[in-house]
């Protein structure tokens, strides 16, 4: 079974088998962002339960 190239690169396992994705909204708009909130933008988020089970066949191999 293949793997998803593009969601491979947007999601990142954990030794632990969680999955990790990037914040959303750091693409534009920042004047309007507070600094504490574009500092917790940085940070990886975990992937809801509920999407884990699709996310982790897209990235079977990863």
């Amino acid at each position: 079974m293949k793997g998803h190239s593009g969601s491979q690169k947007r999601f990142k396992k954990t030794a632990t088998g969680k999955l990790l994705h990037k914040a959303t909204g750091r693409r534009h708009n920042f004047s309007s962002k507070s600094h504490r909130r574009k500092r917790a933008l940085r940070k990886d988020r975990l992937v809801t339960k509920a999407d884990k089970p699709r996310i982790s066949l897209l990235t079977i191999y990863h």
